[in-house]
């Protein structure tokens, strides 16, 4: 298998560019060299040891009308149940919060980390793409979507261009998107730094509360280059600035307040700014071994939180009598966010902006995969994946007092991916 033998669909490239802009998965790419539809389905299983589960169906179609004039459609549906951490610290004793309704309330037992078993959600996603040339050289590239669930709705579009140099070896990209979401959280916006109030106190009549709902803005940019190297090699160059404006607190995450000896003495809800601005730059190359493709990929991710990640991505497709096996392994590795504090002592100055969300704390992740397709008749495709997810906080310099020391503040969470896809 080699470069050579067959020059890069530029239609797949801008759409896996967008796709990347969006921060979606290509799930439908488009049809090759067929006028026919072409779809994709997908079921997924995300399970965390005790905490969220996620299961995801996807159905997707591509069709090619004429000459690289491509129209790709998806929708999504998922389901979120179990348990997630509501940011406040693990005690030696049983402790009492609020449900994010106001309505009701649940224990923790001594020791453990606090996690809100309430944690239920829905989701409705539709994706449309559409793609054709504009010129000689030139290829453009429209989409929208929307999602809905029970607290959150968005609304986004994107629009990508893409022009061909040296014989279709080089392809410039240049994508922009927009959304508009909509917070509608349960029980209301809490105010940020209130206290979380016991239902005695009246925390189901809207004490403490901003309002029903909430919104945000994002536009994001990407500026894109993939370059075949040579018979063998081809690579992919992106670079990608987004801002986000709105309201991006977490609704349902608090912070303990403690005393000099760890014993948590109130929560209260945090608090995070409401502009970021994220830069990333991302770098791919694929290899044409004898009898096989290796896919490594590497992203640099920073912004104005003082977030900085690195995602490092190896894939190795191993082609079989009729199938193939493709090992995955994703290392992770993430900076904490300036504003990120896992608890805060009583008569510290209050902050601007606080969170104790671990997913905006010093972090790494593995993950450890593989999958296993076949190929079926008429040019369909069976695949199953498997995967293992280890994600461990870590403490990014904090001293933890009195019976904080005794308890585990940075928990590691564990997951298993499984999914089985069928493609016709």
């Amino acid at each position: 298998m080699q470069l050579s033998n067959k020059k890069p669909n530029v239609a797949k490239l801008l759409t896996l560019a967008t796709c990347s802009l969006l921060g979606t998965a290509p799930d439908a790419i488009a049809a090759e060299d067929t006028n026919q539809w072409r779809f994709d389905t997908a079921l997924m299983y995300y399970g965390e040891s005790e905490r969220v589960t996620a299961v995801e169906g996807i159905i997707a179609a591509s069709k090619e009308f004429s000459d690289q004039e491509f129209l790709n459609l998806k929708l999504t549906l998922d389901t979120l149940t179990g348990a997630s951490a509501n940011g406040a610290v693990a005690q030696p004793n049983v402790q009492t919060f609020t449900r994010p309704s106001g309505r009701g309330s649940y224990d923790i037992e001594a020791k453990d980390t606090p996690l809100d078993d309430t944690f239920r959600d829905s989701r409705v996603q539709v994706n449309a793409q559409w793609s054709q040339p504009l010129a000689e050289n030139y290829l453009g590239s429209v989409g929208a979507y929307v999602s809905s669930e029970h607290d959150y709705f968005s609304l986004g579009f994107n629009a990508n261009i893409a022009r061909e140099f040296y014989n279709k070896n080089t392809t410039l990209s240049f994508g922009i998107a927009a959304a508009q979401d909509q917070i509608s959280p349960e029980g209301g916006l809490p105010t940020p730094f209130s206290e979380m109030l016991t239902v005695q106190d009246g925390n189901a009549n809207g004490l403490n509360r901003l309002g029903a709902d909430d919104d945000k803005t994002t536009v994001d940019l990407l500026f894109g280059l993939t370059q075949v190297i040579n018979r063998k090699m081809i690579m992919q160059f992106n670079y990608s600035y987004s801002q986000v404006d709105g309201y991006q607190t977490d609704p349902y995450k608090i912070v303990s307040v403690v005393d000099n000896n760890g014993y948590a003495l109130r929560q209260l809800y945090e608090s995070r700014p409401e502009s970021r601005n994220k830069n990333s730059v991302f770098w791919q190359t694929k290899y044409h071994l004898t009898n096989s493709v290796l896919d490594f990929s590497y992203r640099y991710l920073w912004d104005d939180w003082d977030v900085k990640s690195h995602t490092f991505d190896v894939r190795y497709h191993i082609p079989l009598e009729g199938a193939y096996i493709e090992p995955h392994v994703r290392y992770y590795q993430q900076q904490a966010a300036e504003f990120y504090q896992p608890f805060l002592l009583d008569g510290e100055p209050t902050p601007e902006n606080i969170s104790a969300d671990y997913r905006v704390g010093e972090m790494n992740g593995l993950t450890l995969g593989v999958k296993y397709a076949m190929e079926l008749e008429g040019d369909s495709e069976l695949a199953f994946r498997l995967e293992f997810f280890q994600q461990t906080p870590t403490n990014p310099g904090f001293e933890t007092p009195g019976v904080l020391a005794d308890v585990e503040l940075f928990e590691s969470v564990s997951a298993v991916v499984a999914q089985i896809s069928y493609s016709f």
